[in-house]
């Protein structure tokens, strides 16, 4: 019975997290998609604990750190690092198959991209990053979380799309 209501209340938080993503990209500003997606990789690491998925919710958590380390220091190449390496350590505490590879790609592509890009090319690796958080949720078999995922990477190429068109209309806006 533990099981059924860990597993629902798993869902709950792929649903939850699903909101909270498309709503962060498809804002044109990255200072709002930064904010929404600290919420929600909040309820995507409680949502990877109750499906027992270790390394994956170690990973979210580092996310979150990650999203406020990348705000404070853009373009950090040694602040980067040491999230790489953190993210190494706790991957490594917590391996319990290959299962875990999707997710420490989606970390490593995620950290790069916010670490040392913006606008359109830091969507680009966050759209690469959900490809394979999406293999990560497919594998512990959460529906809101491939939804999440799914969403955020059309809802992500759109905006880059759009970011795109603004760029060629008002090349002044982005000098």
């Amino acid at each position: 019975m533990l099981d059924t209501y860990s597993a629902l209340a798993g869902q709950f938080f792929g649903v939850v997290s699903l909101i909270l993503c498309l709503l962060a990209f498809s804002s044109k500003r990255d200072e709002r998609l930064m904010m929404l997606l600290l919420s929600a990789n909040v309820a995507f690491a409680l949502q990877f604990a109750l499906f027992a998925s270790w390394t994956a919710a170690a990973l979210t958590v580092l996310v979150i750190v990650r999203i406020a380390l990348a705000r404070r220091y853009p373009g950090s190449k040694g602040v980067m690092a040491g999230v790489l390496v953190a993210s190494g350590v706790a991957a490594l505490l917590t391996w319990q198959g290959w299962a875990d590879v999707p997710a420490i790609v989606a970390m490593t592509v995620g950290t790069v991209g916010m670490f040392l890009f913006q606008g359109i090319a830091m969507r680009i690796c966050l759209g690469l990053a959900a490809l394979s958080w999406f293999l990560s949720h497919a594998l512990v078999g959460s529906v809101g979380g491939m939804l999440a995922e799914a969403l955020v990477f059309v809802t992500n190429a759109i905006t880059i799309y759009r970011l795109a068109r603004a760029r060629r209309r008002y090349p002044q806006a982005f000098d």
